[in-house]
């Protein structure tokens, strides 16, 4: 296996159990600029891009290169090599969905300007060339949609709703939550989502398939959750709604357990027992991440009718 990764949102002790197997090379390679290797390849498997808001409004260019450039470079290496080729797409290219649950043939409410368009529209582009180099050159593409997904080894100061809330209630601090909480998501574990991409990988499936878990939940639900497993007495505290946040997300994964026969099996209460075991163990990197998490998530892209910021406490009961 060859794992290519500029770290800019990716850390090297993630590897760190396996980078000495003699069948695991690293390369720290920025994929928008080039991927060339050396050898036989089976498979070409796509994940290069910033996935939560924080990193793609700060690496917003990147992230449309690495959508772009990147998986055009990817999808040569695979026609090169005669390898299958996998992209890992996003249910950010249904924007705030007026179909719900989500089906694969929804073409999505997606803003192309807003604060969000860098990675919603980078996603949609990467899917339509790879379906492009499927049909103009006959490349083995598959694309899987990948709706919230969290687990272990998630960075602490990352911006995601999951890691936000865990690391502010192991913290002693106020949860936030954007809006009034009632916007809802479904929550896949990350053992889950590694299987649903082996799946499409080991199929002769084009997609896109959708990868998520169908049991959805409000945001409120999600933080007086972890508020009750962390056992933490954190008060819940609302911040004005970002722009474009999706009001509901809820994915219809049928055709992934009939083409791929695949369905989730942790459920999110047992997913967030695993997580919040391991924050609890990097408690170091947790408190170092308080100062960054409490509303610095979606700076410079609160709607413009919102109030100006004032935290609205409410009871985690």
């Amino acid at each position: 296996m060859i794992c290519a990764d500029d770290l800019s949102t990716g850390r090297r002790n993630n590897i760190a159990d396996f980078s000495d197997h003699p069948n695991f090379t690293f390369l720290q390679s920025d994929v928008s600029t080039s991927l060339r290797l050396t050898g036989p390849l089976d498979v070409v498997a796509h994940l290069a891009s910033p996935a939560s808001p924080p990193d793609y409004h700060r690496l917003p260019l990147e992230t449309l290169a690495v959508g772009s450039r990147g998986t055009e470079n990817a999808l040569k290496l695979a026609e090169q090599k005669s390898a299958r080729f996998v992209l890992a797409s996003t249910s950010e290219v249904y924007g705030d969905p007026t179909v719900h649950p989500q089906t694969e043939s929804y073409w999505g409410n997606v803003s192309s300007t807003g604060p969000r368009s860098v990675y919603d529209e980078a996603k949609r582009f990467a899917e339509a060339i790879s379906m492009a180099y499927s049909r103009s050159r006959g490349v083995d593409v598959g694309i899987v949609r990948i709706f919230n997904t969290f687990g272990p080894r998630m960075r602490a100061e990352d911006g995601r709703v999951v890691s936000s809330f865990i690391a502010q209630a192991l913290n002693g601090d106020p949860l936030t939550i954007y809006g009034d909480g009632e916007q809802t998501r479904s929550f896949c574990y990350v053992d889950d989502l590694v299987r649903g991409i082996v799946a499409m990988i080991d199929s002769e499936e084009a997609g896109p398939i959708n990868l998520g878990n169908p049991v959805e939940r409000t945001v409120q639900d999600l933080a007086e959750l972890v508020l009750e497993i962390t056992g933490s007495e954190s008060a819940i505290e609302f911040h004005p709604r970002p722009v474009d946040d999706p009001g509901r997300r809820r994915p219809d994964i049928s055709l992934a357990a009939t083409r791929l026969g695949w369905q989730p099996q942790v459920s999110t209460e047992e997913g967030l027992l695993h997580t919040i075991s391991y924050f609890r163990s990097v408690a170091a990197e947790v408190s170092a991440a308080a100062g960054s998490i409490a509303g610095a998530q979606f700076e410079g892209t609160h709607r413009a009718d919102a109030p100006a910021y004032t935290p609205v406490m409410a009871s985690p009961a």
